[in-house]
C-alpha cells in the first residue's frame, strides 16, 4: 500500500532563489574559490535564529528555496521518517559534515602554498560539501518530502538549538500566531506545511507557534480557508 501524503503542494510565497545555489555548483566548478561564499549560509541562520527562529531556512537558503520551488512539484511528499529528527542523529549529522571540512581541510588545503591556491583549496572544501549535501537533498525530495534535508540539515538544526523555544521571547521575534477560533478540523496548515509541523497545536497562545523547525515561510497562513493564522513579525 503507497504511503499517504502528509502534506500537499503549495505554491512558494517570496522570491524564486534558487538560481543562487545553481550558479554557486556551475561557478565554483571554474573558480573554487567561489565556494567560500557557503560561510553567509552556515552563519546567516544562526544569527538570524536568535530572533527569527529558523527563518532563514524559509526565506534566504536558496536550496531550501529549489526544494520548495523546483522538487516540490515533483516529490511524492511521503511522511519524513521520525528517527532524522532525534536529538541524537542530528547532533551526529552535526559532527559528521563538520568533522568531513575539518579532514578536508588538513589534508586537501596546500596551506603552504598560501595566496590564491590555499583560498581556492579552501573555496574548494565548502564547495564539495555543498555539491555533496545537495545532490543527498535531492535525491531524499523524491524519496520522501521536498525539505527532508532541512529536517537534519547540521545548519538547520544549530539554528534549531539557538531559536527560543519558549516564552517570553525577544520582541523582535518572528512568529507564526494562530487565532484561538481555529476547530482544528480542516489541518490545511499541517498539509502545507514543508518541514511536515502542525501549526494548529498552537491555537489560542499568545507566543504563537514555538516548534523550533518552523521555517516562517508563511505557506500555513496563505493555506488556512478562514484566514485566522498570521505570520509577526
Amino acid at each position: 500500500m503507497a504511503q499517504k501524503r502528509f502534506h500537499r503542494y503549495f505554491k512558494t510565497p517570496g522570491l524564486p532563489l534558487y538560481w543562487i545555489i545553481i550558479a554557486y555548483i556551475i561557478i565554483g566548478w571554474f573558480f573554487p574559490v567561489i565556494g567560500l561564499l557557503a560561510l553567509i549560509c552556515m552563519i546567516g541562520p544562526v544569527v538570524t535564529s536568535i530572533y527569527k527562529g529558523r527563518w532563514w531556512c524559509g526565506h534566504v537558503c536558496p536550496r531550501g528555496n529549489m526544494y520548495d520551488r523546483l522538487l516540490s512539484k515533483y516529490s511524492p511528499h511521503r511522511e519524513i521518517p521520525r528517527f532524522v529528527r532525534t536529538f541524537g542523529f542530528r547532533l551526529f549529522m552535526v559532527f559528521f559534515i563538520f568533522g568531513m571540512f575539518g579532514i578536508q581541510l588538513t589534508f586537501t588545503v596546500p596551506w603552504s602554498e598560501g595566496g590564491l591556491a590555499m583560498w581556492s583549496g579552501i573555496g574548494r572544501v565548502f564547495w564539495t560539501i555543498i555539491v555533496m549535501t545537495t545532490i543527498v537533498g535531492i535525491i531524499l525530495s523524491f524519496i520522501y518530502a521536498p525539505r527532508t534535508w532541512c529536517s537534519f540539515c547540521p545548519m538547520g538544526t544549530i539554528s534549531n538549538w539557538v531559536a527560543p523555544k519558549k516564552a517570553p521571547m525577544p520582541k523582535a521575534f518572528t512568529n507564526i500566531h494562530v487565532s484561538s477560533a481555529c476547530q482544528m478540523k480542516c489541518k490545511s496548515c499541517a498539509r502545507v506545511c514543508p518541514m511536515q509541523l502542525t501549526p494548529y497545536d498552537s491555537r489560542g497562545q499568545e507566543a504563537g507557534y514555538l516548534h523550533p523547525d518552523c521555517i516562517k515561510c508563511s505557506k500555513c497562513t496563505l493555506a488556512c480557508p478562514t484566514k485566522i493564522m498570521t505570520l509577526r513579525h
